[in-house]
């Protein structure tokens, strides 16, 4: 059981929380028929990730078997069959699109999930060896899940938000990059290392880092110029969303000075493994609730 949860990386759920963005900060996560479909979609939207992540790794086995981390991963590893990981990924699909039926059979948010899917095949065959084009897709799927959440709950959102997404997000996947190419360049003086990644060979750590940093940057500006939004105001009821922005920057450079260390970049981990990342999260998130609902 604990190497199936891991085949369908359980713990990259988080990423899906973004589908409650439109409900939360439009003052609605109480509104009980609007939470159910949500949930509904949320973890019919799970389901559809996960069915990503296996099917990658289905692909991906002689490649991850040479990674120094992705090595440990279950298929990897031997801990789970190629045969037994097909049928996981035959269940965790029929049970996704039996979700997103109930979710989505009164809106648009079929399409959204439509294209988070093609986007993430396209990514599969061929386009996470196109730099640039890597990011932009891998950003693609957390802009997406905002839109999935407005689509299944019906609510508009503004598109600062949708672009604090698409900053954040693009910083944190130029983060992992940078870290992989880092990772990369040290492993290459070991004679026995192979490469793990092929796209990595078109990019450097300065314009990794370089690039990063401004999107970090754009995030906090987006931010800053959702909260002071009129859509904005209008949902919270007032305007001291602003003053957010001061925990904003703390937590940016929280997560840049862990990501700058010894981890590999991958956002789940960093946050995960950093207790002091997490209670400012979490403060973050109260702060951000008790504004809206109180």
């Amino acid at each position: 059981m604990k190497s199936s949860l891991k085949l369908i990386r359980i713990h990259h759920w988080i990423k899906n929380f973004l589908i409650f963005l439109p409900l939360i900060f439009s003052g609605q996560l109480l509104n009980v028929p609007l939470l159910a479909v949500t949930l509904l979609g949320f973890f019919g939207f799970c389901l559809l990730s996960s069915f990503v992540y296996v099917l990658n790794d289905i692909r991906d086995i002689e490649q991850d078997r040479q990674h120094p981390t992705k090595k440990n991963r279950p298929l990897a590893s031997g801990k789970i069959s190629i045969p037994l990981a097909r049928c996981i990924l035959v269940a965790i699909i029929t049970l996704a699109a039996a979700l997103l039926f109930f979710a989505c059979k009164a809106n648009w948010g079929w399409g959204v999930a439509a294209v988070y899917l093609a986007v993430n095949l396209c990514y599969s065959n061929g386009a996470k060896n196109v730099p640039l084009l890597d990011i932009v897709l891998l950003v693609s799927g957390f802009v997406l899940r905002v839109l999935f959440g407005s689509a299944i709950s019906g609510i508009e959102i503004s598109n600062w938000l949708c672009l604090t997404v698409f900053a954040s997000c693009t910083y944190l996947a130029l983060g992992k990059r940078r870290n992989e190419y880092r990772l990369a360049r040290a492993a290459s003086q070991d004679e026995d290392s192979r490469p793990t990644r092929g796209v990595l060979k078109f990019y450097n750590y300065e314009f990794l880092d370089k690039n990063m940093h401004i999107c970090l940057g754009l995030t906090i500006t987006f931010y800053a110029l959702w909260c002071v939004d009129p859509l904005t105001v209008q949902k919270a009821g007032n305007t001291h969303l602003v003053w957010t922005v001061p925990l904003l920057v703390i937590l940016g450079m929280k997560y840049s000075l862990n990501v700058e260390s010894e981890s590999d970049g991958d956002p789940v981990e960093v946050i995960l493994a950093d207790k002091v990342l997490l209670l400012l999260g979490l403060l973050f998130a109260g702060i951000l609730g008790a504004i809206v609902y109180l």
